[in-house]
């Protein structure tokens, strides 16, 4: 599992509100974007872990703005994995426009099955010990 991923972006339209600056629900998914794209780089498909039977689902969401994202402006996105050991994994995000901290944030996932039931992360999401 990689513990650190780096995705680039760009602000779209309609992702802003009237004053043309990122609305503040859209970074929870930029958040998600980053888990995602993060287990596809890692040679996972989010799609593949459903198909188990298996899901990952937000239990806490925490964010601190820091400054305006606008549209059309270009995103880093560095997304953490802080832990990840029994049925839950947690995250850490922060989004930059150049060396300009925009969003930063942090999450808890947790693997369920299909009924809703916590389940143990596949081993191909655990973090080794150490």
């Amino acid at each position: 599992m990689l513990t650190e991923f780096t995705l680039q972006f760009r602000v779209e339209y309609f992702e802003t509100d009237g004053q043309q600056r990122v609305h503040h629900g859209i970074y929870l998914n930029y958040f998600e974007r980053g888990r995602v794209e993060m287990l596809r780089a890692a040679g996972m498909s989010y799609k593949a872990l459903e198909a188990t039977g298996l899901m990952l689902v937000v239990t806490e969401m925490n964010v601190r703005y820091h400054a305006a994202a606008e549209f059309d402006d270009l995103l880093r996105l560095t997304t953490r994995v802080l832990a990840a050991k029994g049925v839950r994994m947690r995250f850490d995000y922060r989004l930059q426009r150049d060396d300009e901290l925009i969003v930063t944030g942090d999450s808890t996932i947790a693997c369920i099955d299909r009924s809703g039931r916590p389940r143990p992360l596949p081993r191909e999401l655990r973090l080794p010990r150490g």
